[in-house]
């Protein structure tokens, strides 16, 4: 087989004799180098048109771990303000509780104390006031929440010791004015004095050793201080009659009753009642005979009597 190619110009015909090994190897080696080539350029242009895209998927996935990371970060950082915003809760109600304690405290305080009535009012926030300093250069808060309210904290302990030292020297002064006699022990009239009298009976000059405190039969007889019942019951010349020790060098006596209404060994308190009065004994009519005796020593019961708790 013969391939006779003719050119246009006027030049000698060319005859390719397919025959031929040489030519034919040649024009194999040709088609392998433009299918070679054909190929090139396609996987050229494949490759050119798949990159962008596979870099966008790259991206993505790229993207993708970023956030999940910042979730997984987030996370963790919810966690740790939940833990810091359940401690501030806990100190919170610490506070609360403290403050509660120091309203109490103030109220209890307020009552021992015998202040009047709204010169302390905790259930109010305490006034304040002055003038403003322009030149100040304003007020700087505290580093953290959790650093001013523990200095809070701190200020109310210190706050509870000093209240709860003052209740206890109030307190104090409390128990020591219920043991010592204040008051009249029942109403009525004094109607003789402590010291030389002329005797209701004799006439003579006599040594009258308390109060005879005139009242109607039956009245109340109460305790002018706390103490302990030591006798209760009928003795020469005062009738039935209490004795009460008040454990300080204190002892009262309280005669002439027409009933008892304790026994010996009894605790009683301030304003028990602890008999009626009456005119048993060496009396001429109904009253209470009232001492007091200090030490041993029996001293005029008048300016007890007069005085107030």
């Amino acid at each position: 087989m013969q391939i006779i190619l003719v050119s246009r110009t006027k030049k000698v015909p060319k005859t390719f004799n397919l025959a031929d090994r040489r030519l034919r190897w040649r024009l194999l080696g040709v088609a392998a180098v433009a299918v070679l080539g054909c190929a090139g350029l396609g996987g050229a242009l494949a490759m050119a048109v798949a990159s962008p895209h596979d870099r966008a998927l790259t991206e993505i996935r790229q993207l993708r771990q970023q956030v999940q990371q910042q979730n997984l970060q987030l996370v963790g950082v919810r966690k740790d303000a939940q833990r810091d915003i359940d401690a501030l809760a806990v100190k919170l109600g610490q506070l609360q509780a403290q403050s509660t304690r120091l309203n109490a405290l103030g109220e209890r305080l307020t009552q021992v104390g015998k202040l009047d009535d709204g010169e302390f009012n905790f259930d109010e926030q305490p006034a304040v006031g002055g003038v403003e300093d322009s030149t100040d250069g304003g007020y700087s808060l505290p580093q953290t929440l959790d650093t001013s309210i523990n200095q809070l904290a701190n200020q109310f302990d210190r706050q509870q010791a000093q209240l709860s030292a003052l209740q206890s020297l109030l307190l104090d002064a409390k128990i020591e004015s219920n043991l010592k006699p204040t008051g009249m022990p029942v109403d009525g009239y004094i109607s003789s004095y402590f010291g030389g009298r002329p005797d209701p009976f004799s006439g003579h000059s006599a040594y009258h050793t308390g109060l005879d405190i005139s009242t109607p039969k039956g009245t109340a007889v109460h305790a002018v201080a706390e103490g302990m019942v030591t006798y209760a019951g009928e003795r020469t010349g005062y009738g039935e009659v209490i004795e009460i020790d008040h454990g300080n060098g204190y002892m009262t006596r309280y005669a002439h009753n027409s009933k008892l209404d304790v026994v010996p060994g009894q605790r009683v308190h301030v304003g028990d009642v602890v008999s009626e009065a009456g005119s048993t004994g060496r009396s001429t009519g109904s009253h209470v005979h009232f001492e007091v005796w200090y030490k041993g020593r029996v001293v005029n019961p008048l300016a007890f009597v007069k005085n107030h708790r």
